[in-house]
């Protein structure tokens, strides 16, 4: 029987192959990390200080650089990460270089919930915490005390949309019977929104009025504004 010796060189070649590589796969797991590479995806400021965030990867350990990577659980890494009232999602993963790194989105605020205390509320609708690190330029909401502020959070991110709306409104109050009043930034003018319905039509009414007698210098004569009542503007004067 004729020996194919290139057969049996192949074969010996892709074993070795296979020992190298599962070698330098178990080595590369014992290595220890080099390093902490944070992202924060989202465009706010930062609510959550990058040592923060490099307590709650790390925890008890004295720094990074004495962590093994086959130590590491990046599912529980996440989860701690997720668990901060100030982060929305967060996705932690290994480098090829030997650096631990961290993608976090934090949670948006649309609007600062006068209460005791204060917190903010988020875009989907959730409290969360004022943050030491940062204040957030935000309407304020007043007035009646609502565990629910999902239809307010619906208005909240229509005037987010809406540039005109988001550069004037600094502030909702809500009185007990759930109408909202806004608050302007340049005026001493009472906006009578309603209930949140019909948003986009009591926006363009608001703007028309707003415009017109914005032109004929005549906005500082009124203190209320009224939209709840169809395609009318009824407007009060001072």
């Amino acid at each position: 029987m004729k020996i194919n010796w290139w057969i049996i060189k192949f074969a010996f070649l892709g074993i070795v192959m296979v020992l190298l590589l599962g070698f330098s796969k178990r080595r590369n797991k014992e290595r220890n990390l080099e390093k902490i590479s944070i992202e924060f995806i989202d465009e706010n400021e930062p609510f959550i200080t990058l040592s923060a965030v490099n307590k709650l990867l790390i925890q008890n350990a004295d720094s990074v650089t004495s962590i093994v990577k086959e130590t590491l659980v990046l599912n529980e890494m996440e989860q701690r990460l997720e668990g901060n009232p100030m982060i929305r999602d967060a996705e932690v993963f290994v480098t090829v270089d030997g650096a631990l790194g961290a993608r976090i989105e934090q949670r948006n605020p649309i609007a600062r919930v006068a209460s005791t205390p204060d917190y903010y509320l988020d875009e989907d609708g959730k409290k969360m915490p004022l943050s030491a690190v940062y204040t957030a330029r935000v309407p304020l909401i007043t007035g009646k005390s609502q565990s629910d502020l999902t239809e307010v959070t619906k208005l909240l991110l229509e005037i987010e949309k809406d540039d005109f709306m988001k550069s004037s409104v600094v502030g909702l109050h809500i009185e007990p019977t759930g109408i909202i009043e806004l608050r302007l930034r340049m005026h001493d003018l009472r906006v009578r929104f309603g209930k949140p319905e019909d948003i986009a039509r009591k926006f363009q009414n608001f703007k028309a009025f707003y415009k017109k007698t914005n032109q004929d210098d005549l906005i500082n004569n009124y203190k209320l504004v009224d939209l709840q009542f169809g395609n009318q503007v009824v407007a009060t004067k001072k």
